[in-house]
Formats: structure tokens, C-alpha cells, sequence
């Protein structure tokens, strides 16, 4: 019966992910069909002033970019509909096949850094918690909200300095080291280039969750049937594990999933930062070079992310709360 409620429910939430995909698109192509930047002078670059009028009519012929708008979005959705993405104008390549190489490489930093934050978090939040009014809880909320504060960008380049230019334990940036093949790439390589971005993106992350999980664990160690439980003698972790973890598990698993938007967010930023190669350095490269089909390839798929993340964490309330299954709240 679960598993029954479990598919329709799986069945409305894809049906409003195509309802949203298409808004999104819409929304998305209005607001780059209205950019200042020019497509075509951005695929030809700084021979802008050797290329004929007539040779930029005939590149924009070519990528169907002197056609109206509407027509271009009809165009692009139709090719959609039968699974083809369109071609990147900066990458000279399909749209599917670029998305497909940066989405392994953002994938790997947002889910070390999701895994680190979530589990900073909880541990920070509980700490917090069970030590509320002490200086350890006002040493973690000072932590958590000077961190709540602070730029992902900017931290990212304190990071940078400190680690990589002044210690130097770490390298400076890039997905690999530079000059040397891909295939010729060790894992440790790639590991040692993905610290910092991790991390930097990680340590954003943390204060949502630990100032959530902190304030839940209040009220839970505040209520009446755990003052009924430290009378019978039970106290310490104890306590903690029959009465406080349960009654802050589904918040936690909220705000921990809800969080997949601000990640890819950071994500963002802090590929810029470090010159990661992933889907955030590329959805910046298509802005600034007017690339239509890659910008709205990512937006569907950074959609899909944040859709998958939240839908993740309705089914699990769904497994873990019975009362959410037999509709009580």
C-alpha cells in the first residue's frame, strides 16, 4: 500500500516537473533574448572587425539567430521534443554531450560538499543544542552566523591564498594539473584539486543546518515529555537517542535537501573561483557568450536537480513519519 501511494504520489510530482520545465524555459528564454550581449559577435570574437556584414548575416543564419524570438523558442523546443538539446556556440559541440562531461565533475564537488555540510551541520546543531546557553552553544552560533554572512566567493579566495599561494599544500585551482592528459590523471590528483572547492562550498553550507537542527533540538529538550524523561534520570546522549534525534530528523532531512538550489548556487561561484570545470564555470561562459542552447540546457538540468533533491526529501518524510503517510499533518 506504501508503495502504491509512494508511485502516485512520484506520478503528480513529474507532471508538475513538466509544468514547471516549460515555465522555466519560458521565463529563461525571455530573459536572454533580452541581453545586451550579441551572439554573433560573441562567436566570432576579436576578429569582430575582419568578418563582413554579410558573412555575420550568414553565421547567423547558420545558427538560426536572425530568425524572430518566438521562432527560435518554438525551434529549440521542437528539437527538444525529440531529444536533441541544440549545439553550444562557445563549445562547438552538442549541448547534451557538454552538460553530460561538466555535470560529473559539479556532481563530484556538490556531493562531498553536500555530504561535509550535512554532517558538520547535524553534529554542530545537536552540540548546540544539548549545550544551549553555555559557551559552547554561543561559540557555534557565532561560528554559524558569521559563516551565514560571509560570501562563498570570498571565502573561497581566503581559502585560496592560506592553502594553496602561502602554504602551498594545495593546488591553486583547475579540475586536474595542467599539461598533463586526462586519461594519464590519477584519482589522488583529481582528489587534491577538488579539496578546496569542496570545502569552501561545504563550509557555506553548514550554518543553515546547524542553526535549524540547533533550534529544533531546543524546543525538543524544552517540551514536556523530555522533562518527564530527565525526571526518571535519563540525561546526556541517552536522552539525546530516544527523544531528541527522531524529533529532529525530518527537519534536518528538509533543510538538508531543500539546500540542492543554494549548492548548485555556490557551486557557481566557487568553480569560478578555483576555475573548476563544471557546469558552473559553463553556465558563466554561456551568459557572457549569449549561448542560448547551453544556458537553457543547464538551467532545465540545474531544474531537474533541485526537483530531484526536494522530491527526495518528501519520500523520505513519507518512509520515516508515519503520521505524514496516514495524512495526520
Amino acid at each position: 500500500m506504501l508503495v502504491k501511494r509512494i508511485a502516485f504520489y512520484i506520478t503528480g510530482k513529474c507532471i508538475k516537473l513538466a509544468v514547471l520545465l516549460i515555465a522555466v524555459s519560458i521565463l529563461s528564454f525571455i530573459l536572454v533574448s533580452h541581453s545586451p550581449i550579441d551572439p554573433v559577435q560573441s562567436y566570432i570574437g576579436a576578429d569582430i572587425t575582419r568578418v563582413s556584414p554579410e558573412q555575420r548575416d550568414n553565421i547567423a543564419e547558420y545558427w538560426g539567430l536572425n530568425e524572430p524570438p518566438i521562432q527560435q523558442f518554438l525551434n529549440w523546443g521542437k528539437h527538444l521534443l525529440q531529444g536533441d538539446m541544440g549545439t553550444s556556440l562557445i563549445y562547438r559541440s552538442p549541448v547534451a554531450e557538454v552538460i553530460a562531461e561538466r555535470f560529473l565533475a559539479s556532481l563530484a564537488l556538490m556531493s562531498v560538499a553536500w555530504v561535509l555540510s550535512g554532517l558538520f551541520g547535524y553534529v554542530l546543531g545537536m552540540t548546540a543544542g544539548m549545550k544551549e546557553g553555555t559557551w559552547v552553544d554561543k561559540l557555534i552560533k557565532g561560528y554559524c552566523f558569521t559563516l551565514a554572512s560571509t560570501p562563498a566567493f570570498w571565502l573561497g579566495l581566503l581559502l585560496l591564498m592560506l592553502f594553496s599561494v602561502w602554504l602551498g599544500w594545495l593546488p591553486i585551482g583547475l579540475g586536474s594539473p595542467a599539461g598533463i592528459l586526462e586519461e594519464d590523471v590519477t584519482f589522488m590528483e583529481r582528489l587534491r584539486h577538488l579539496i578546496l572547492p569542496a570545502v569552501t562550498l561545504s563550509i557555506v553550507g553548514v550554518a543553515n543546518i546547524a542553526l535549524h537542527t540547533r533550534q529544533k533540538l531546543v524546543d525538543v529538550m524544552n517540551s514536556d515529555y523530555v522533562r518527564f524523561a530527565k525526571a526518571k534520570g535519563e540525561h546526556g546522549l541517552k536522552l539525546l537517542w530516544r527523544h531528541g534525534l527522531r524529533n529532529i530528523s525530518l527537519p534536518a532531512i528538509s533543510v538538508h535537501f531543500a539546500s540542492f538550489g543554494e549548492l548548485f548556487g555556490g557551486a557557481v561561484l566557487a568553480e569560478q573561483v578555483f576555475s573548476y570545470p563544471g557546469l558552473g564555470q559553463a553556465v558563466v561562459e554561456a551568459g557572457l557568450g549569449g549561448d542560448v542552447p547551453l544556458l537553457l540546457g543547464i538551467v532545465l538540468c540545474s531544474t531537474v536537480f533541485v526537483f530531484i533533491g526536494n522530491l527526495a526529501a518528501d519520500i523520505l518524510y513519507k518512509v520515516v513519519d508515519p503520521r505524514i503517510r496516514r495524512g495526520e499533518i
